[in-house]
């Protein structure tokens, strides 16, 4: 179903489909002391504030052509920080063909796509580990739109708002819309897969997992860095700090923890 513009299928009526994106990131780091995680989760707290966050997702509704209506933001204590939008159609001139392509999507600086009403929010949680010195940081995106234009355009531009070593993400199209004929359409693009929205300079930094219930219109891809540079995940301080024993112990803890959540169960430590 690659479609130019002219060739798009005719709709009866508002295109009725929801496409919804939840992109979720993770970012781990070794705090040894409390006044280590006390101060890296200051960091976030200002890396994330609401204000920034509010910047992030009005530049998703700027990729996905909305005009946002209102804004609601909060940072908590004693930390953490959500943002919520609610976007109306923007005026649609003409449909990009890019719009029909399973492409990265473009980032700020050129932005030539419109589509209609959708809703953006985010949600921050950091946290950490009671007694082995990790501390981890998530945000949840969810970007849902009514239109021609899916907010996986908006991937490209959220993977590169954020530091990030392990990524999630879900795709689903719900509902139907109808062609002039009357008849159901439950999906007007086609999709092999999420990474298809992830630019390749990207992809080559992760290793990757695709589940996909193709008939169900329902996508999902998760991904973790390839690549780990103890001094990447130290607070404060680098591993010629440590030595070699504890290198080893922290790579291990951190890489277990990274495992965890790209695999989403407990693994058990295995006995030295």
């Amino acid at each position: 179903m690659t479609l130019t513009p002219e060739q798009r299928i005719q709709l009866h009526g508002f295109n009725n489909l929801t496409k919804s994106l939840s992109f979720n990131m993770y970012d781990i780091c070794y705090t040894k002391t409390k006044d280590e995680r006390e101060a890296y989760i200051e960091y976030i707290d200002e890396q994330y504030n609401a204000a920034r966050l509010s910047k992030i997702l009005r530049n998703v509704s700027d990729i996905i052509g909305a005009h946002v209506l209102n804004v609601a933001q909060q940072d908590y204590v004693p930390q953490g920080a959500s943002v919520t939008m609610l976007v109306s159609e923007g005026p649609i001139v003409e449909i990009p063909e890019e719009s029909f392509n399973e492409s990265p999507g473009p980032l700020p600086d050129n932005v030539v796509m419109q589509l209609d009403k959708s809703h953006i929010t985010v949600h921050t949680y950091p946290e950490f580990h009671p007694s082995e010195g990790i501390s981890t940081f998530r945000a949840d995106i969810d970007v849902s739109t009514c239109g021609e234009i899916s907010p996986l355009k908006a991937l490209n531009y959220l993977i590169h708002s954020f530091d990030t070593d392990i990524m999630t993400m879900d795709y689903r199209v719900r509902g139907f819309t109808r062609d002039t004929s009357g008849r159901k359409l439950f999906i007007d693009h086609e999709i092999g897969s999420i990474q298809n929205y992830i630019p390749d300079e990207i992809k080559s930094s992760f290793d990757m997992i695709d589940v996909n219930v193709y008939q169900e219109n329902i996508f999902h891809t998760k991904c973790k860095l390839r690549e780990f540079d103890l001094d990447n995940y130290l607070f404060g301080y680098t591993k010629d700090k440590l030595s070699k024993a504890e290198q080893h112990e922290i790579t291990e803890w951190l890489k277990l923890e990274m495992d965890e959540i790209y695999y989403g169960k407990n693994i058990n430590r295995p006995t030295s």
